[in-house]
């Protein structure tokens, strides 16, 4: 099965390229960087505002939304998850603090 990721990943690029009436990825597509980034941040607020008073399944919710309007973003500057994914390989493994004093 292929992986949840790289179908929304498809997707988004086949809105990028072929934006449809309809599309909530063609709608922020033709809003631009950003108004998506601004998704993006309202959907982190609502992730942290939820992690301190919400049900778990809201918990989720709002972290769903807050990946795809990620993932949606990136796509913008032609990125993928895949590449978010190859980052996190390389980072894995390696302290935290190690990782962040190695991009100074």
């Amino acid at each position: 099965m292929t992986n949840i990721l790289e179908k929304l990943d498809e997707v988004i690029k086949e809105r990028k390229d072929s934006p449809e009436e309809e599309s909530y990825v063609s709608f922020l597509n033709k809003k631009g960087i950003s108004y998506a980034g601004e998704k993006v941040l309202e959907e982190a607020k609502e992730l942290v505002d939820a992690t301190n008073s919400e049900p778990t399944e809201r918990v989720i919710s709002e972290a769903a939304d807050l990946w795809f309007h990620s993932i949606v973003l990136l796509s913008m500057r032609n990125l993928s998850s895949n590449d978010i994914l190859l980052e996190l390989e390389k980072r894995f493994g390696i302290s935290g603090i190690a990782e962040k004093e190695s991009r100074k």
